[in-house]
C-alpha cells in the first residue's frame, strides 16, 4: 500500500532532505564573477564623487532656506 510504501522510503533514507546550504536564486543563476564587478564604489557614485554630491546638497538647501526666510520677511 501507499503507506508501506511511504515507511519503507524513510526506513532506507531514498529522501536526503534539503540542501545543506541555502542558496538564493540570484546565487545560483549567476557565476561569482558577477558579484566580484557589481560592488559600488562608495566614494563614486554616478559619475560624481560623495564630495560633490555634498556641496551640491549644500547649496540647494542654502538656497530653499534663503527663499524661505525671503518670503516670510517680505511676503
Amino acid at each position: 500500500s501507499d503507506y508501506e510504501q511511504l515507511g519503507y522510503n524513510l526506513r532506507s533514507n531514498l529522501w536526503q532532505g534539503g540542501p545543506l546550504k541555502i542558496r538564493t536564486v540570484t546565487e545560483e543563476s549567476y557565476t561569482p564573477d558577477v558579484f566580484q564587478k557589481g560592488g559600488i564604489d562608495p566614494r563614486h557614485w554616478h559619475g560624481r564623487t560623495i564630495n560633490e554630491l555634498g556641496r551640491w546638497y549644500e547649496k540647494y538647501f542654502l538656497d530653499l532656506n534663503t527663499a524661505k526666510a525671503m518670503k516670510e520677511k517680505y511676503g
